[in-house]
């Protein structure tokens, strides 16, 4: 029988967002200054106001309020109407030195036998349902979002927009689990003040049916065919939403765990990214098994994958890898005997992990909106201004967990 998945997506200037695009702004200051920091770093956004506090280890020196209203600025909270603007913000540091006790369980004179960072499991997850291995409701609901963004930055075909807004896809599957069309679509955008609510209401919801989805329709056709004029729109269903992002609700660091994942499909460990250096494992092993399972997916091992690690704090080895393919498998093997290949294959030590995908790199920003998983692994230089005024330019590769470099290694494991 058919059934109906929904999955969500936020925008960048939503105020969680805003706390996790400052944490790991101050992630790529330390690590381009220092590469070796260890960074857990949080922050709180309100009316006027930003907090941050955590634990550092570092020979970097940063002017963290700068970044921090650099960060806001390039979001678009650039105007004192919306109660929150990176110039006239507040911007209190409360970021104090990392615990010993935390650093000794980390750090070994063998670099291989550095421990996890902390306890915890992780999941990483893919499917064929799209080219990217995405769930395809979590693909859409970004795209919305991001093409929503350009329109507001490009300020021409839509005027009004402000920096805050949310999606909601939901998808029809058929009996077979394949995606069949969209249901529903949900939009709430932050805008300017109108004088008639009706009026506003009925501009907002025309110019987003005629606007903004043609052109996410034309910017990624192969979902073009999902679209069609059966669809159910709520856009603004709450009607006026000009009080938005940290003025309209408090923001804090790793409150949209399933937006940065998989939208709720496969599971989440319940540890956050963002803020965090990659000696934890929280980040940087959940990078890992969605590096597993998208590669076990394209080298045709199963057509949708869910791969969990975990780990004790300061043990390198993990506790144990675990493998659900759904029934999906296309090889005549157990869960059970997929998960040990995979232990063969992958070294999954946090010292391999931050290896393999260059993670002690500046390459977190990029991460901490619009979800860290899905993206095209590239190379770019990065420029990052030090606190006595010098430049510094990092070339760093993105996404390097996206990558499909494991392929090759996995069919000759799997003898594919």
């Amino acid at each position: 029988m058919p059934y109906l998945f929904t999955s969500e997506s936020v925008s960048e200037g939503h105020p969680d967002k805003v706390a996790d695009q400052i944490s790991d702004a101050l992630i790529d200051h330390f690590l381009a200054f220092d590469p070796n920091s260890k960074v857990a770093c949080e922050t709180l956004v309100t009316t006027g106001q930003v907090i941050l506090a955590g634990e550092v280890k570092s020979k970097a020196y940063l002017d963290v309020q700068k970044i921090a209203r650099e960060v806001i600025n390039k979001i678009g909270y650039t105007k004192g109407e919306y109660m929150f603007d990176g110039s006239s913000c507040g911007v209190l540091s409360a970021i104090h030195e990392q615990s010993p006790d935390i650093n000794q369980g980390v750090e070994r004179k063998a670099p291989e036998e550095q421990g996890a960072g902390d306890q915890g499991m992780m999941f990483g997850y893919a499917t064929a349902e799209t080219e990217n291995y995405m769930p395809l409701a979590l693909d859409i609901a970004h795209a919305l979002l991001i093409e929503l963004a350009a329109i507001r930055r490009e300020n021409t075909e839509i005027k009004y927009l402000r920096p805050d807004a949310k999606s909601q896809v939901t998808l029809e599957y058929d009996d077979d689990n394949t995606p069949q069309r969209i249901d529903a679509i949900v939009i709430s955008t932050q805008h300017d003040d109108f004088d008639e609510e009706a009026a506003m209401l009925a501009k907002i919801s025309a110019d987003i049916i005629s606007i903004l989805i043609p052109r996410v329709k034309a910017k990624y056709p192969k979902y073009a065919h999902f679209f069609n004029d059966q669809i159910k729109y709520h856009i603004n269903p709450t009607g006026k939403f000009v009080i938005g992002g940290p003025h309209g609700d408090t923001g804090l660091t790793g409150r949209k765990i399933i937006v940065d994942t998989y939208g709720g499909k496969g599971a989440h460990g319940g540890g956050a990214f963002s803020g965090k250096d990659p000696s934890k494992v929280d980040r940087s092993a959940a990078y890992a098994t969605r590096h597993i399972a998208k590669n076990l997916v394209a080298a045709g091992v199963c057509t949708e994958v869910l791969v969990q690690v975990s780990y004790a704090i300061g043990v390198a080895q993990p506790m144990g890898i675990y493998v659900n393919t759904y029934g999906t498998a296309k090889i005549d093997l157990h869960d059970g005997a997929i998960a040990a290949k995979v232990e063969e294959v992958f070294n999954m030590t946090p010292y391999a992990i931050e290896t393999r995908f260059k993670l002690r790199n500046p390459i977190y920003s990029e991460t901490a909106a619009y979800g860290h998983f899905g993206k095209p692994s590239e190379t770019v230089t990065k420029t990052f201004i030090a606190h006595d005024g010098s430049e510094l330019k990092r070339e760093v590769e993105l996404f390097t967990w996206e990558k499909l470099d494991y392929v090759d290694k996995v069919k000759t494991a799997f003898g594919l």
